[in-house]
């Protein structure tokens, strides 16, 4: 997995570069929101791999699949990974391009575990503390871990802020024994 990051790493950067360029970021994020699902279905990994199709075929079946979500900057780039032999890393592609918009938006993603469910109320409280501490927007995803017991524990890229029961109790055993 780390192997293929780093292949699509080049490919997230070049794609960002022109649609920041071009002022469609939107419009490239939503194309790879649609062509990273259809690279990863087995049926299409498996005519990635068929030696028996060209690279004009394989082309055609992606653009069939699409549905038009391509424009003529994103066909482009299709058929630089398919010429590649790139073209399985579209999902990782979409990642690392939505991490350079997201940052380019001062976007962070975070990762929120809680012992129960949250009101919507409690959740833009919760956002609303994070983003005063990250001083940027947070996009959160809400998880539901029983075995927290009670609280709430949030990781932020390598940051963990956790307030949960389970950890304070981890805490306490930890300070005994020492």
């Amino acid at each position: 997995m780390a192997e293929n990051v780093t292949i699509a790493r080049p490919y997230a950067e070049a794609a960002f570069a022109i649609a920041d360029a071009g002022g469609s970021l939107p419009a490239w994020a939503e194309a790879l929101d649609v062509l990273a699902p259809v690279a990863r279905h087995a049926e299409v990994r498996e005519a990635i791999g068929n030696p028996r199709l060209s690279e004009e075929e394989l082309y055609g079946l992606i653009a069939s699949l699409t549905g038009g979500a391509m424009s003529a900057e994103v066909q482009k780039f299709v058929r630089v990974l398919i010429e590649n032999g790139r073209l399985a890393l579209l999902p990782e592609i979409r990642e690392l391009f939505q991490e350079l918009k997201n940052e380019r938006d001062g976007v962070v993603h975070a990762l929120v575990s809680t012992a129960f469910e949250l009101t919507g109320a409690q959740t833009a409280e919760l956002v609303a503390d994070l983003e005063r501490r990250c001083k940027r927007k947070v996009n959160p995803v809400v998880t539901v871990n029983k075995d927290l017991i009670g609280g709430v524990r949030v990781t932020i890229g390598d940051e963990v802020i956790d307030s949960s029961v389970r950890g304070q109790l981890a805490a306490m055993a930890v300070a005994l024994k020492n």
